[in-house]
């Protein structure tokens, strides 16, 4: 087992793999730009140390800062969280070079699925069901518009390397392609500096259905159930629950059945996630894979039992899984609200600044994971999350009166959030009756959404 992790993130995910290196025994590093020296996870952790200014591409997106600091400080592995390098091919490369353990998949694999184009020839070579669409990546606009008309509108376009709704959208003709190609195209030659494009049939108002799977490095496969990420605004998740309510016992055996054959046909290791759009007539296709742990993580940990982060570490250090699939029994119903320094009324503009007082719910089935306190200052350099709510009940219907109560019990006073906006989601009756899909608040909350 490691004897020292550094933790190459921040905010309450830092947080979250602090506490779990902790109950195993872990020591742990914290990195910190200027703009986090006061952030809990600095606080939290046996050590810490600045690697740079505010700027993330000048603190926690320099990997040389990162792998000298892990050196510095005698780290034996790394902890990427998600964001910021957690996908990134080449910090896994030159941690592998530097002998120090990545807790992740290895470069090769994050490449190949971490390319969309690339995945998704590596998925049909697999027998999964994918989305139709074109073969191979594209960069000029006019291949990509006579790809569009051969499969048919409407298409999303999307950035090969993209993520996190970055580099996407949706075309319903002709009339509006070029341009929204070329401005898919820019955002991913802003944020992953990649221009290669790839084009699919849109489906129309799907479900986002996610399987959690985790692997060893015995080729041992599991997957640990759905969540459900239909809750979105512009292609990023607002709120996440699990199990389905779309899904039967029988469908969720088949999808989790390709989930692990996905997994298997890359030769994945460790935490992962298998995206799928889920359509009316309750069809599935793959949509990509997530190569490392995700925000709501917790959902999954909530109904089967399990720690995810924990199991991360243990495939890392070389342990085969701790459970079988025969093991996994998704236990009740879990909701996860993204709390979000922002103001949904003016869409969703960021609200940065001090946290005068903080007050959070607590209870049975209430779990926290945040990285605020009470005069903490809120920078504005980074993601506008400030805590995930979760939780937990014996079904749906005690999940959302059990959110509503908590998200009515939280005080986050000094800056604005979406609280609110996340107590109208789960009152509203498509919401409780289920009647989900991803254009839910473009559908319900049109003002919110421009």
């Amino acid at each position: 087992m490691f004897d020292k992790i550094l933790i190459a993130n921040r905010g309450e995910i830092a947080v979250r793999i602090i506490r779990a290196c902790r109950e195993m025994g872990i020591k742990t590093v914290a990195v910190y730009s200027e703009a986090d020296r006061e952030s809990l996870h600095t606080l939290l952790a046996d050590e810490a140390i600045c690697i740079g200014p505010a700027p993330s591409t000048q603190s926690y997106l320099n990997m040389e800062r990162i792998l000298t600091a892990t050196v510095a400080m005698k780290a034996d592995a790394i902890h990427p969280g998600f964001g910021f390098l957690s996908e990134n091919t080449r910090f896994a490369e030159l941690c592998e070079k530097c002998n120090i353990t990545f807790i992740g998949p290895s470069a090769e694999i994050i490449g190949k699925m971490g390319n969309k184009s690339e995945a998704r020839k590596t998925m049909i070579e697999a027998g999964v069901p994918v989305i139709p669409g074109g073969k191979e990546a594209v960069r000029q606009v006019e291949e990509a518009k006579s790809m569009a008309e051969r499969i048919g509108f409407p298409v999303m376009i999307k950035a090969s390397s993209g993520g996190g709704g970055k580099g996407m959208r949706i075309s319903r003709g002709l009339d509006d392609f070029v341009a929204n190609f070329k401005n898919a195209q820019m955002e991913s030659v802003k944020g992953f500096s990649d221009d290669t494009m790839y084009i699919e049939k849109y489906i129309e108002k799907p479900r986002h259905i996610e399987f959690q799977i985790m692997a060893d490095k015995f080729g041992n496969v599991v997957h640990l159930g759905e969540r459900d990420c239909s809750i979105q605004r512009r292609h990023q998740k607002v709120l996440e629950e699990s199990p389905s309510a779309a899904i039967s016992q029988e469908l969720r055996n088949r999808m989790g059945e390709v989930a692990v054959r996905a997994a298997k046909a890359v030769g994945y290791e460790n935490a992962g996630t298998i995206e799928f759009l889920l359509d009316k007539h309750k069809n599935f296709y793959f949509m990509e894979m997530n190569t490392r742990i995700q925000v709501e993580h917790p959902v999954t940990e909530m109904v089967t039992g399990l720690d995810l982060i924990k199991e991360q570490i243990r495939i890392a250090a070389g342990e085969p899984l701790s459970i079988r699939q025969e093991d996994v029994a998704i236990a009740g119903h879990a909701i996860e609200c993204r709390i979000n320094a922002e103001n949904p009324g003016k869409n969703f503009m960021p609200c940065p600044g001090l946290i005068k007082n903080v007050h959070v719910p607590g209870g049975n089935g209430v779990r926290i994971d945040t990285h605020i306190y009470n005069d903490y200052k809120v920078p504005a350099n980074y993601d506008s999350m400030l805590m995930k709510m979760i939780v937990h009940g014996k079904d749906r219907e005690e999940a959302i009166l059990k959110m509503r109560s908590a998200l009515g019990e939280l005080i986050i006073e000094g800056i604005e959030t979406n609280v609110d906006f996340q107590f109208d989601i789960l009152s509203h009756e498509a919401y409780r009756d289920g009647d989900v899909d991803t254009d839910f608040i473009p559908k319900y909350f049109p003002d919110y959404v421009r």
